[in-house]
């Protein structure tokens, strides 16, 4: 019994320590002049080219090093920071299976022995995100590949297609937030 007693206080003290020093309570008895804050953004855009190269890299892109440009264009021209990336994943696996020496992982001009050839993929991602939101998007706010598809490809599955890789995207930027935070001091 008095065992008992004993370990129940040690445990009560121990309790009232963690209550007592609490982290807020730190930062209270610190003073102003030593206040830091620190914040975890999970949703901060600025994580997306990592999320993307992340992304990239699993299926050996050769467009993992452009995840930057990839996100840079989509903002410039109000799309959806995924959906250039997955026309490439639909288009030829992300950029491994295109023309030779086209840097056209997009399909974008290619018909039979008709290929448009961009000179880095650089220029390809500028290319077709302007030309997405100008040629395809130009009305609508939105970058949903359904409005897109229709005239995009002839393929009736395309949208749907383009939408699984977003959706992929979207997984893996969940699965692997911790990676990808970004903490602002």
């Amino acid at each position: 019994m008095k065992q008992l007693q004993i370990i129940s206080a040690v445990i009560s003290f121990v309790l009232m320590l963690f209550i007592a020093v609490s982290p807020s309570y730190a930062f209270n008895e610190a003073g102003s002049s030593a206040t830091l804050e620190l914040t975890i953004e999970q949703n901060n855009p600025d994580n997306r080219a990592q999320i993307l190269r992340g992304f990239l890299l699993q299926y050996d892109s050769p467009l993992a090093d452009n995840a930057e440009d990839f996100v840079r264009t989509a903002d410039e021209y109000n799309l959806d920071w995924r959906l250039v990336a997955s026309i490439s994943g639909l288009e030829s696996t992300f950029g491994k299976n295109i023309p030779y020496n086209s840097y056209n992982g997009w399909g974008w001009g290619v018909y039979g022995d008709n290929v448009i050839r961009f000179a880095t993929w650089t220029e390809g991602i500028e290319t077709i995100s302007k030309g997405l939101r100008e040629r395809y998007l130009k009305d609508k706010p939105e970058s949903d590949p359904y409005f897109i598809g229709p005239t995009y490809a002839a393929s009736p599955t395309w949208a749907q297609r383009v939408s699984f890789f977003m959706n992929k995207m979207e997984e893996y930027k969940i699965q692997n937030a911790k990676s990808t935070l970004v903490l602002a001091l």
